[in-house]
């Protein structure tokens, strides 16, 4: 039996970064941008709001940019404070390096089994872990949540080889992978 699982963000995840005026450590992302226009360059900023004090604070999405270079579609795009840009560009490994940033996505992403039912009866399931969203999540807490398992036990069948993945399960995983489950 094949079945296969995906893990979906439901909200854009908090922004670690340590606010100026209250020393808070979260900022929330809400999708509106600032862009800025000087002669033929253009500047771009994914604003965050602190969620202790609400002071805003600007991600560095362009910076001193031609107009020329910067495709159309990216210029609609930050105009229109398009949520899915923001998403986009939260995951990006430039933006949050230039930023000096890192996510959290606690509580921002869900678990879809597509329905299946708990595996308890099941003697033996490959299972197929998809990401849509570069959204680092331990696979022993995937296993647990999709399987209806404690996190002990799923612990437990991986050391007694009755979970058995190509990929190492213990850490955090943010890419595709696939497990089989042998009772």
């Amino acid at each position: 039996m094949l079945t296969t699982w995906v893990v979906m963000p439901t909200c854009l995840p908090l922004v670690l970064r340590r606010c100026h005026t209250c020393a808070s450590e979260r900022f929330r992302a809400n999708g509106k941008f600032r862009v800025n226009a000087h002669h033929k360059l253009i500047d771009a900023w994914l604003l965050v709001l602190c969620t202790a004090c609400g002071e805003t604070a600007k991600l560095t999405v362009l910076e001193r940019m031609n107009v020329r270079s910067v495709r159309p579609e990216l210029l609609d795009r930050l105009h229109g404070n398009d949520l899915g840009l923001a998403a986009e560009l939260l995951q990006d490994p430039v933006v949050r390096r230039r930023n000096r940033i890192a996510l959290d996505w606690e509580n921002a992403w869900r678990l879809d089994t597509g329905g299946s039912p708990h595996l308890e009866s099941v003697r033996k399931v490959d299972v197929s872990v998809r990401f849509a969203a570069r959204i680092p999540v331990r696979p022993v807490r995937l296993i647990a949540e999709g399987c209806g398992l404690s996190r002990a036990e799923v612990e437990r069948l991986i050391t007694e080889g009755n979970i058995v993945s190509a990929v190492r399960l213990s850490g955090r995983l943010s890419g595709d992978f696939t497990f089989t489950l042998k009772r």
